[in-house]
């Protein structure tokens, strides 16, 4: 019985980088010896078992055999005469398929070391083709280490587009890619998981909604990148400049959903796209189950970031008008994860990275000014009364607040 650290945290070792999570895999032992020392037995496909006192995972080496469509198509083989270049060949990425031993010793059958130093991103052998999920995880990775300046070998992404034609992209349940896509959106450059898609052709099978905002053109004025799908990518690259919440992330992804939808006549304007990109985000929503919250949030960022971009020179009612439908007095949070959104949508375009977004401010201050209002809870006035004064105090608050603002901004500088 031998017992190899493999996977991500021999890689994470030698990029210099803190892993993330151990793995381990035993070569030479049964189930049975496994239960005899102590572990316990987690794995429903096949024979993992987390240690009795660090709880780490310790898989059996096992080979896998493709026996059906899909990821789920597979028979697995785990026995004691399984070596552990049999197991590290089924894996997906050569840079993932190198062990070490207990002295330290680092085994590396597939090249993995010099895939590293070559900064790319390599499948082991063929047999890469028969799991679809390994074009997410590739994608994935990419989104972890495009900062590092890691590409997908040409020849394993033209195996990507092989495995789409065949339709193997196909296969892949709702539940499954969503759970990639979002450990994507948490990675540093989580565009690049959805630029290694588009370059392989899954893209348009995985998410079409995105996929179709390539090529659809935007008023030069604002977008300098002209393309929407260009945009969109350069939105989520602000946003995980901004903030690591992954439902930011999500909103600034699909914020401009309704711009594929914009009649042709019409182009390069896109009047109306928030709404018609709310009933977009539904339908994606509902597709992948995408968690309820960042649902809500990509919607309310669709239907109303253009407003938000024009704050300066909105009236005071229609501030509040939007404050309340952004229900931004009982949940503050997600207003301010909505201001981001936004600011990552307005930076999201060539030549404006670095511009300031003064709308967040002018909104936070409004949303201040109006909740420091207390409601009249005189005995003479009825609750209709009540609601009405306490609307027509707000919006004289959030207008004296702006008043506020502007004489501010018209003092010289010191």
């Amino acid at each position: 019985m031998e017992i190899f650290l493999v996977g991500g945290a021999v890689r994470d070792e030698l990029l210099g980088r803190e892993p993330r999570e151990r793995d381990w895999v035993v070569v030479g032992a049964s189930a049975e010896t496994m239960t005899g020392l102590g572990y316990r037995r987690v794995g429903r496909d096949f024979p993992v078992f987390l240690h009795p006192d660090s709880n780490e995972e310790y898989a059996l080496a096992r080979t896998e055999r493709k026996t059906a469509p899909g990821y789920r198509g597979f028979v697995v083989h785990a026995a004691p005469e399984v070596t552990l270049e049999e197991d590290l060949r089924r894996r997906d990425l050569t840079i993932n398929a190198m062990a070490r031993d207990a002295d330290g010793q680092v085994i590396d059958p597939y090249g993995g070391r010099a895939d590293l130093d070559q900064r790319l991103l390599r499948h082991v052998s063929p047999a890469f083709a028969e799991d679809p999920v390994r074009i997410l995880r590739v994608a994935r990775f990419a989104a972890r280490l495009a900062g590092d300046g890691f590409q997908v070998a040409p020849e394993t992404l033209a195996l990507m587009r092989e495995m789409v034609a065949a339709g193997e992209v196909d296969a892949l349940v709702p539940e499954r890619v969503w759970q990639e896509t979002d450990r994507a959106l948490g990675e540093a450059q989580p565009s690049a998981f959805f630029m290694v898609l588009r370059d392989a052709g899954a893209l348009a099978r995985v998410f079409p909604e995105i996929d179709r905002l390539f090529g659809v053109p935007q008023p030069e004025r604002w977008h300098p990148e002209i393309d929407t799908g260009v945009h969109t990518l350069m939105v989520l690259e602000q946003a995980a400049r901004l903030s690591p919440d992954k439902a930011i992330r999500f909103a600034a992804l699909v914020h401009d959903l309704g711009k594929a939808t914009t009649p042709a006549r019409l182009l390069p304007a896109h009047h109306g796209h928030g709404e018609r990109g709310e009933r977009i985000i539904r339908e994606l929503a509902e597709r992948l189950r995408i968690p309820t919250a960042y649902r809500d949030l990509a919607m309310l960022v669709s239907r109303y970031h253009c407003l938000a971009h024009r704050a300066a020179e909105l009236r005071a009612g229609t501030v509040l008008d939007l404050l309340q439908r952004l229900d931004a007095f009982r949940r503050p949070e997600r207003f301010e994860a909505f201001l981001t959104a936004c600011e990552a949508d307005m930076r999201g375009r060539t030549g404006f990275e670095q511009r300031p977004y003064p709308q967040a401010r002018m909104l936070r201050d409004a949303l201040n000014a109006a909740a420091a209002v207390q409601p009249n809870s005189g005995t003479d006035l009825s609750g209709e009364d009540i609601g009405r004064r306490l609307r027509e105090d707000r919006l004289q608050a959030i207008a004296a607040q702006r008043r506020h603002d502007a004489e501010t901004a018209a003092q010289p500088k010191a």
